[in-house]
């Protein structure tokens, strides 16, 4: 069972992924249907790094409302991730910017 397991992580897996890291702006392309969507917001948290089960959460904020998607970065339907603009923060996990200002992040992410 676990070598059957074991070749589908690598079919699965890509080696296509940049480097990112959390304060990073970061392009995401995924396809949906027919069409390719894009996403672009702050990453605000990784989970279990580069593996196959590995995610970021990207937060962005859209007429005053925040939108935070879950991507896993192995998936079919991603077709490409870019890092649009590097930050550089103190922690791994910055969901304390659910609540900061624009202006307040800004200089947070410096």
């Amino acid at each position: 069972m676990s070598s059957k397991l074991e070749e589908f992580k690598k079919e699965q897996k890509k080696d296509s992924i940049p480097d990112i890291q959390t304060g990073n702006t970061v392009r995401v392309t995924q396809k949906i249907g027919d069409k390719t969507q894009l996403f672009e917001g702050l990453v605000i948290a990784q989970n279990h790094g580069k593996d196959t089960t590995g995610t970021i959460t990207l937060r962005k904020v859209i007429d005053k409302v925040g939108v935070e998607k879950v991507f896993p970065l192995h998936s079919p339907t991603i077709e490409k991730i870019e890092v649009v603009k590097k930050g550089k923060t103190r922690k791994s996990k910055i969901y304390y910017i659910r609540e900061k200002s624009k202006k307040i992040v800004q200089k947070k992410i410096k």
